[in-house]
């Protein structure tokens, strides 16, 4: 059995920055109605938010998008509509989660998908916005930024490995 990779951000970590980011998003003037994670990396990041949230008077409605860009590369490809979002975002604050933004492609595409079906406004969150200098977006909020390494783990995976790891971690090259 090979070795874990090793970790970058704690689960320990990860959850207080989940808890300090609800408190954040539960105070913005218009808040969020309905989550919208971005299938398959964001599931992890997305429950974990959204119970912070409930907990902070938040309760969310749930508007699953599928979108996949990598498949099992670890540079993106052409994205692929899986599942788009329904009539029901129309009119409503809407959360776009994703587990990791790096060049931005997915996010944009996720947030055409989701004007097009009339979400009223559309706040992105991640847990990790890589921040690259050529990326064509970045979160409006994200739990960790800057992050040049290729990552997995917290619902992110390398070719459908380490997904299920409860922390963020490095994968070498």
């Amino acid at each position: 059995m090979a070795a874990l990779p090793p970790v970058l951000y704690s689960e320990s970590d990860i959850a207080e920055r989940v808890a300090r980011l609800a408190k954040v998003l539960a105070a913005l003037p218009s808040p969020p109605q309905v989550a919208a994670p971005v299938l398959v990396g964001a599931f992890v990041f997305a429950a974990d938010l959204m119970r912070a949230l409930a907990r902070k008077g938040v309760p969310l409605e749930t508007e699953m998008l599928w979108l996949r860009s990598y498949g099992n590369a670890r540079t993106g490809s052409a994205i692929s509509v899986l599942a788009a979002p329904s009539e029901h975002v129309r009119g409503k604050h809407v959360l776009l989660l994703d587990g990791v933004l790096d060049k931005g492609h997915t996010m944009l595409r996720a947030i055409a998908l989701l004007r097009e079906a009339g979400a009223a406004t559309i706040t992105t969150v991640v847990a990790v916005d890589k921040h690259h200098p050529d990326a064509a977006a970045v979160a409006d909020y994200a739990l960790y930024t800057g992050v040049h390494d290729f990552i997995v783990g917290y619902g992110m995976d390398d070719a459908g490995l380490y997904r299920s790891l409860p922390y963020i971690g490095k994968v070498e090259p």
